[in-house]
Order: structure tokens, then C-alpha cells, then sequence
């Protein structure tokens, strides 16, 4: 059963962005197939990020135990955000909203103070105009469709400050491709050995060939890995060396021991780019992201949670259907295939 008076056309459905995915719930707000779809889709994604939050917080644990992080640091509080019936664009008014008001209330320091810098209001050199916003959420809250919505806004508000997004993802690829080195450089040692790579000493050596500064092209802000042979830039190796097999396969258990040091490193590096003038964007776990300084930080919540489970079958069902029609497709061959795909998803269960 579909609500016939939404109307997908072959330009709605071939953006694939939350106007498709707002339409596709619509059209079937009233199938059952649909309905059983989403509830399946929303409570894979809640496991996931249930199995995920334990991961890390084990990570993050074992990292106080180890004294790499610090047991009593508190963060500052997060502003959440109830994404329910907000588009995309509606949330990111509340956060530059907030990110102005920030602005204008520490214009002497530009956020240096707040950041843990030293900025002219307590006598170092924060550029005009730096700052980190972090990002958080539960899977389906839309943080990446934020993110991508909030860089093209900031970038082009006359400002001229420099936008960036700040993944993990390639520190913990980093220290991967160190530990699977080092193996490789070992007499007596075949394969990935994680109980002699992983180490408190060889993990305090692999984080301390990792540097971040301006290596880059025309002195642009990257990560360096330098040491066992090696001396690579991130941004230059991130879809080779750091997507190689051995690299891939071994990140899961790396990840597990180094959540503190590399939780420590992307800290000290958002921080050096805020200080220098520049906006970041980081977006992430809550438990990956406390330990950056800032007071711009927001969870977005949906107090609905039914929506995330449509969100991500409406996504999974526009995305196969867009391969089925041509650009001439009439909305209501694009109505049959969106309900031919949405039904064939349904049945997966069964």
C-alpha cells in the first residue's frame, strides 16, 4: 500500500539526498512490507551501535588503565539536537546559530582560550576565526549529511576560512601499517602477531612516528608517518598503503589497544588547526570525541527512533531503484520500481 499523491520524479529520486529519502517514507508510510522493513533495518542499526559503544568504551578503558588517558577529565557539555521534522539545513542554522554566538563571545581570543590555546586573550596567536565543532549521534541521526551540509555553508560565507573534516579513521590505518612493519621486520615472525606488535612500548614508539603539521603540498596541514623504513603522508598513501590486505584485516585488533593514543593524537591535531584559523569538523563517537576541547559540541537525538530504521530502508530502496529507470522514466514507472525493490527488501527477512 503507497500513498499515491507523493510524486517521485527521475531528478528527486537521482539526487539521493534526504528530500529522496523524506519522499520514499512518505509514498509508504502505510505499507506493512515497508513497515516491517524499517523495524528490521532500525533495530540491526541500534545492535550495531550498541556492539560498537561497548567496543569502545572497553578501548577507551583499557586506555585510563594504562594512564594513557586521563581518569578525571571531563568534557564540555554537549548541545543536543532533535533532528525530528528538521532538514538538513534547518539543523545546521541552530549550529552556526551557536557557532556565532560563540564567535562573537570570545572575538579577542577566537576560541584559542577555550581550546586549550594561546590565543592574543591569553597571549599566544590564534588566527581570527578558528574553531572545532564536533559532532555526534546514534547511526541514522544524519551526522554525515550535517557535516557535508556545514562545510559547503561555512565555506562559502564570505569568510574565507578553511573548512576541514577530521576522521580517526586514518590514524588508526596509520598505526596498523606500523605494527604490520614492524612484523614484517621481525626474525621468527610470520603473519601479524598481535601479542608481540601490540605492546605498551611499541605502541607508545608506532604513535611517535606519527606527526602532524604542515607537510603537505604549499605547507598544508597532514599527518606524517615516518620511522621503520617508512616516511609516507597520509593524504598521499590513504587509498594504498593504508587500504593495503594486511593493513585492512588488522585493523579491528589494533584498534581495540589504541583507542587512547590515537584519541590523544586527533585532539592535539583539530587543536593545532582551530589555533591556526581554521574550522574543523569532527564527527564521531562521543567516546572518541570528549577528549577534543571545544565548547561547540552537539549530539543530534531523534525522538522518534522509528525514523531511523525508515531512514536507512528508504535509503537502501531509492538507491537500488535510482539503477532500474532511465532519466525519461515517468514517476509512475520510478512508482514501481521504488515498490518492486521495497518488496523484494522486505522478503529478506523471511
Amino acid at each position: 500500500m503507497t500513498d499515491e499523491a507523493i510524486v517521485i520524479n527521475h531528478e528527486l529520486l537521482a539526487r539521493q539526498d534526504a528530500d529522496t529519502s523524506n519522499a520514499v517514507i512518505s509514498r509508504f508510510s502505510s505499507d506493512p512490507d515497508f513497515l516491517s522493513l524499517s523495524e528490521r533495518e532500525g533495530s540491526a542499526i541500534l545492535g550495531r551501535d550498541e556492539e560498537d559503544a561497548e567496543k569502545l568504551k572497553k578501548g577507551v578503558d583499557f586506555a585510563k588503565e594504562k594512564g594513557v588517558i586521563d581518569v578525571n577529565f571531563v568534557p564540555e557539555q554537549y548541545i543536543s539536537i532533535d533532528v525530528l521534522g528538521k532538514t538538513p539545513e534547518a539543523v545546521c542554522d541552530l549550529i552556526q546559530d551557536r557557532v556565532e554566538q560563540e564567535r562573537n563571545r570570545n572575538k579577542m581570543g577566537c576560541f584559542s582560550k577555550l581550546l586549550g590555546g594561546g590565543g592574543k586573550a591569553n597571549g599566544g596567536g590564534a588566527k581570527e576565526g578558528g574553531s572545532v565543532i564536533v559532532l555526534c549521534g546514534l547511526s541514522g541521526t544524519g551526522k554525515g549529511t550535517t557535516v557535508s551540509c556545514l562545510k559547503r555553508r561555512l565555506e562559502s560565507d564570505g569568510s574565507g576560512r578553511t573548512v576541514v573534516t577530521w576522521s580517526n579513521g586514518n590514524i588508526f590505518r596509520s598505526v596498523t601499517l606500523l605494527a604490520a612493519t614492524w612484523c614484517e621486520q621481525q626474525d621468527g615472525i610470520e603473519g601479524f602477531d598481535a601479542d608481540k606488535a601490540l605492546t605498551n612500548e611499541n605502541l607508545a614508539k608506532f604513535i611517535s612516528m606519527l606527526s602532524f603539521g604542515k607537510f603537505g603540498p604549499g605547507g598544508s596541514y597532514d599527518t606524517r608517518i615516518q620511522g621503520l623504513g617508512l616516511d609516507l603522508l597520509v593524504s598521499q598513501v590513504q587509498n594504498t598503503d593504508l587500504k593495503s590486505p594486511k593493513v585492512s584485516k588488522n585493523i579491528p585488533t589494533v584498534a581495540q589497544v589504541t583507542q587512547g593514543e590515537v584519541i590523544l593524537f586527533a585532539a592535539g591535531a583539530v587543536k593545532q588547526m582551530g589555533e591556526s584559523g581554521m574550522v574543523v569538523l569532527l564527527e564521531g563517537r562521543e567516546q572518541t570525541v570528549d577528549y577534543v576541547r571545544t565548547p561547540l559540541r552537539f549530539i543530534l537525538t531523534l525522538s522518534d527512533p522509528s525514523l531511523i530504521g525508515k531512514r536507512r530502508a528508504a535509503q537502501r530502496i531509492m538507491a537500488s531503484a535510482v539503477k532500474d529507470v532511465t532519466a525519461t522514466a515517468s514517476a509512475d514507472l520510478i512508482g514501481k520500481a521504488l515498490e518492486g525493490r521495497m518488496m523484494e527488501m522486505a522478503k529478506e527477512g523471511n
